[in-house]
């Protein structure tokens, strides 16, 4: 039988922790940032800096977009929302997505002189639609892939990468993991979909080859129940985004560690293969690197780290 006072602290502990998940959120992107700015205040907040708001068309620029791009004044894209820094809600999801993608991907319209029509989407959904038309390039913290070159194009906008985390105190890992077989035997929980999930699947077999017992993989589809397993104990350690991971370290309530960087990628806005949108949108990126724009995004941020000196079409995986 539940006393008054103990339904009402009941109550008290559960609003806590649910005010507590937007910090425990990951992004569950496909690459992977220094500390971040604004490090220890609340991720449901937004650096009010705008480093958008002053970016203008430039006609060169936009004299490469195809002509019925440029009659219809507007491109669809398709924009997976998770936390900081890439995309996430500030103060719920009522408000509209703020993050290093959405500015990034904003200053580029801006330079090209058109509108957006952004829709939110489930990561895993994004890549698949675009093939189909549904929207002219994606945006996710897509890393690039040999795997994904296959069937998408990519337009680079940063470098960040695949890394790891644990609970803050966890002494089962308490190194930088730069082999998988330091993984063996232990639990990783990360997204669908990810550049990470296929990395654990694929190299699974090196901790038999190394006689020892395997590592488990749990892929989570929901943003931020990745993190919520981490401090629940039901696994040992996260794989997400470098940028990502050390975003969250940096929150005091997240009580998590980073462990370090595991493989760098280079992230880009995707395409369908073939997209003749391809080369404005680079020279659009390389126009916002030129007149310092890239710059201020990245520092509101808090990646400036992860910052490319030009954007690429399609560059090769890094090995």
């Amino acid at each position: 039988m539940n006393l008054p006072g103990n339904g009402i602290r009941t109550r008290m502990r559960t609003a806590a922790a649910l005010a507590l998940l937007p910090l425990l959120a990951l992004t569950a992107c496909g690459s992977g940032d220094v500390a971040p700015a604004g490090a220890g205040a609340p991720v449901s907040s937004a650096p009010a800096d705008d480093p958008v708001a002053d970016v203008r068309t430039v006609d060169s620029v936009a004299a490469l977009l195809p002509a019925e791009v440029r009659s219809a004044g507007t491109l669809r894209v398709g924009s997976s929302v998770g936390s900081p820094p890439s995309a996430y809600h500030p103060n719920g999801q009522d408000k509209p997505p703020v993050g290093q993608d959405i500015d990034m991907a904003d200053a580029v319209a801006k330079v090209l002189g058109v509108k957006l029509e952004r829709q939110d989407a489930s990561f895993e959904t994004i890549l698949p639609a675009l093939g189909s038309g549904k929207y002219d390039f994606g945006t996710g913290n897509f890393g690039v892939t040999t795997e994904r070159l296959k069937t998408i194009d990519f337009v680079t906008y940063i470098n960040d990468g695949q890394g790891f985390a644990v609970k803050t105190g966890n002494t089962t890992l308490t190194t930088q993991v730069s082999d998988l077989t330091q993984l063996c035997g232990l639990t990783i929980g990360t997204g669908a979909g990810t550049t990470f999930e296929k990395t654990l699947t694929a190299q699974k077999g090196v901790c038999a080859a190394a006689g020892k017992k395997p590592y488990e993989v749990k892929v989570f589809a929901e943003t931020g129940a990745v993190t919520t397993a981490l401090q629940q104990g039901r696994i040992d350690v996260v794989m997400s985004t470098v940028n990502g991971l050390r975003h969250q370290a940096a929150q005091p309530a997240a009580h998590t560690t980073f462990l370090g960087e595991y493989h760098r990628l280079d992230v880009g806005f995707a395409f369908k293969k073939g997209s003749p949108l391809t080369a404005a949108l680079q020279a659009a990126v390389n126009e916002l690197i030129k007149n310092g724009t890239y710059a201020r995004i990245l520092k509101k941020w808090g990646t400036t780290a992860s910052a490319i000196d030009t954007s690429q079409i399609n560059p090769a995986e890094h090995t």
